[in-house]
């Protein structure tokens, strides 16, 4: 059995404030014994005025949340999934991008969200995070001390084909950072997770934002931890901000695969060419 820790921010217009906020769980998921800590998409930054946000948006040595994260993560011996920070890529456009870090400090791996969040919902809100940020083109997978840890960011979690990719790959978790709308959220949120979690036979870890933030909007929080058979072993509810803690067992993750081998199942469709 392993333990990990997971993040509920409502992160705000200030990327200091936001920083001191993970590091300090840095430091409480350490003491609390996890091996691992999981925080959410947007981290650093949740700023929909892009003119007010774009001083903050940096390359990766330039960003001083990503610089206090792995100074607190090799300090605290841990290892942290920093849901995602907006980044400046070499090209000058804007990454929506993960990282994890390892227990000195280190980053092991990066992932560009591939789906842009494009969106008319029928409450009013709309969203074009095409307009300012370029996506990814590449599925990334790490070794962690957790076992094999899938990375995908919010709105990638409404494309079963990226998680076809990541079951092949035998993830032992999925991380799914986010910072879902209260519409969407409501909806889909927690059946979304499920799926997921049940397609791969993985462990998924969903760090989510909840709650009202500076710059107007509101996030549906119901950060998630749920087993390879759907069953959700931690919800941190709606609005509340903190930090939770989850049991991960890699002899589940076999227990499951061998009870239901859906992976190993798996056959190619007639006239549907894989991704």
């Amino acid at each position: 059995m392993n333990r990990l820790a997971v993040l509920q921010m409502t992160s705000g217009i200030d990327p200091s404030a936001n920083a001191a906020a993970i590091v300090a769980a840095v430091g409480a998921s350490a003491m609390g014994g996890a091996t691992m800590l999981f925080t959410p998409e947007m981290s650093g930054l949740l700023d929909r005025n892009r003119e007010r946000a774009a001083p903050h948006i940096v390359t990766e040595d330039a960003n001083p949340v990503l610089s206090a994260v792995r100074e607190a993560a090799a300090g605290a011996g841990i290892w942290v999934a920093l849901g995602s920070l907006a980044v400046q890529r070499e090209d000058g456009r804007w990454a929506n991008r993960s990282f994890v870090i390892d227990a000195n400090g280190m980053i092991a791996a990066r992932y560009d969200k591939i789906h842009m969040f494009d969106v008319d919902l029928a409450s009013g809100e709309s969203w074009r995070e095409s307009a300012a940020y370029a996506p990814g083109e590449a599925v990334v997978t790490v070794e962690t001390p957790l076992g094999r840890l899938g990375l995908v960011v919010c709105y990638d979690l409404r494309f079963p084909a990226l998680f076809e990719v990541l079951g092949r790959a035998r993830c032992d978790l999925i991380a799914i950072p986010a910072a879902f709308t209260v519409p969407t959220g409501s909806a889909h949120w927690h059946v979304l997770q499920r799926a997921r979690a049940i397609e791969a036979s993985a462990y998924v870890v969903a760090a989510a934002q909840g709650g009202r933030h500076e710059d107007g909007r509101e996030t549906y929080g119901h950060s998630l931890v749920v087993d390879p058979w759907g069953e959700v072993l931690l919800d941190m509810g709606g609005e509340s901000g903190g930090l939770g803690f989850a049991e991960v067992d890699r002899a589940r993750i076999a227990e499951v695969r061998t009870q239901l081998p859906s992976l190993a199942n798996k056959r190619p469709i007639p006239g549907v060419t894989a991704s």
